[in-house]
Parts: C-alpha cells; sequence; structure tokens
C-alpha cells in the first residue's frame, strides 16, 4: 500500500512499522498505537494521515503547551502536594526548572519575583 497519494505525503497508522516475524500476538504497544491512531489521529477514517491530521496531531488546536508544562513541574516538584511550590521545592528540583521553557530556560529564575 503506497504512502503516497496525489503527490502528498500520507502517513499509515504508526504500527504498521512492526513486523512480527514469528507470528504471535502483537505487543500491547503496537495495540495500543493502532488504537490511538483510529480512535484519535485518523479523524476522516481513511486509514491514513492527511496533511490535516498531521497537524491536528503535532499542534493540536485545543492543547495549552504553557498550562501542561506549568502543571507537569508543580506535579514533579511539590513534595508536601499543597499545589504550591516553595523555594526549597524549585532549588531542589533545578534541573527541571532550567531545563523549561515555562521559565525561558531558567533566564526567569534569575530575576527578582514577588512571588517567589
Amino acid at each position: 500500500q503506497s504512502k503516497y497519494d496525489s503527490g502528498k505525503t500520507l502517513i499509515s497508522s504508526p504500527a504498521d512499522m512492526f513486523a512480527n516475524e514469528e507470528g504471535g500476538p502483537e505487543p500491547d504497544w503496537v495495540i495500543t498505537e493502532r488504537e490511538q491512531f483510529s480512535d484519535f489521529r485518523d479523524l476522516n477514517k481513511d486509514g491514513k494521515m492527511d496533511k490535516d491530521e498531521i497537524q491536528h496531531w503535532i499542534l493540536p488546536q485545543d492543547y495549552d503547551h504553557a498550562l501542561a508544562e506549568a502543571r507537569h513541574l508543580v506535579y514533579e516538584s511539590d513534595v508536601d502536594k499543597d499545589q504550591k511550590l516553595t523555594k526549597e521545592e524549585v532549588l531542589d528540583n533545578w534541573n527541571m526548572f532550567v531545563g523549561s521553557q515555562a521559565t525561558n530556560y531558567g533566564e526567569d529564575l534569575t530575576r527578582n519575583h514577588d512571588e517567589l
């Protein structure tokens, strides 16, 4: 089956890359990928992803990257799980913060902030 149609690159299910040479059952990751592909990625249900479907998958309109990153930092660093970060919690996990886009890769941590 061709992955090309009228000059446009199309993607079939990533699980199709798996070749089970032993003829046994598919691994869980392949089953999960097939489900993700059919339930969420192949929006028009034609068995492949066109340009619009790829764009929706890579850059979803309804996903807030900044909020997701902030939640991730709090979840990973908030030791007492009070949904607030202390200076100690931030310093104990400094490597997460300096590697995060939410802190401008650490630049924002060098500035004075009233909330800190």
